[in-house]
């Protein structure tokens, strides 16, 4: 689906949608492929905290996390570089949704959380024609799913949710977990561990959580971001 079928598109997504246009026209190795990906995708990055300030930041936090997981599962270099861009792009169908995702600090009224619910499958459209998001665009789809099967947007359970989803599923919780009043991001990071294992089971694959719960009991967590290769 092209961002023109859609009744409200912000001008951000347009320009996106032609970035995205120039990388996948690029003529490179494989490899060295998938480094410019990166590299320019990262950027496209930077457009989405601009349109969306409130979460400025986020993705990139969340590509670190997801990484440091695959990383741990053992997924081989293309299966890594394709959760790396989902993860990166994860939220771009929030552009194109009621504007009030663009700015918005306060709690959605339920009639938009509602909407927002749209944002996977709006996201997964936006990329899906792009031949070098193909992949990632099937994890954007499916990256709120449940683990029970109680997710959105297609109500798809367990092992059918594909393994780089139910990653991002829970890098992207990770990382937006807020915890009033906690300013140290050491004593945040435990709290959300801690919520992330409440919902293992239910919301997240339980497997996924006990990994994340080692890697960030095992070593200093800001070491592990930092050397996730992102």
């Amino acid at each position: 689906m092209r961002t023109d079928s859609v009744a409200h598109v912000e001008p951000t997504v347009l320009k996106i949608q032609r970035l995205l246009e120039k990388i996948d026209r690029l003529l490179l190795p494989a490899a060295s492929r998938r480094d410019v990906e990166s590299i320019l995708v990262r950027q496209i990055g930077k457009e989405l905290d601009h349109a969306l300030p409130w979460q400025a930041g986020h993705a990139e936090r969340t590509a670190a996390v997801a990484c440091m997981l695959a990383e741990a599962f053992e997924l081989n270099a293309i299966a890594l570089h394709e959760l790396k861009l989902a993860a990166l792009l994860h939220d771009i169908g929030l552009l194109m949704g009621p504007v009030p995702f663009c700015h918005r600090l306060e709690p959605f009224d339920p009639s938009t959380s509602t909407a927002l619910q749209c944002h996977a499958r709006l996201g997964a459209n936006l990329l899906e024609p792009f031949a070098f998001l193909k992949q990632a665009a099937i994890l954007v789809a499916h990256h709120h799913e449940w683990w029970d099967g109680s997710g959105y947007p297609y109500g798809i359970r367990g092992p059918y949710i594909p393994l780089g989803a139910r990653i991002l599923a829970v890098a992207d919780a990770f990382d937006a977990i807020k915890v009033p009043g906690v300013q140290d991001r050491a004593l945040r990071d435990r709290i959300a561990l801690r919520i992330l294992r409440v919902a293992a089971g239910t919301q997240f694959d339980p497997a996924i959580v006990a990994t994340l719960w080692n890697l960030f009991t095992e070593a200093s967590p800001a070491r592990c971001i930092e050397t996730s290769h992102l």
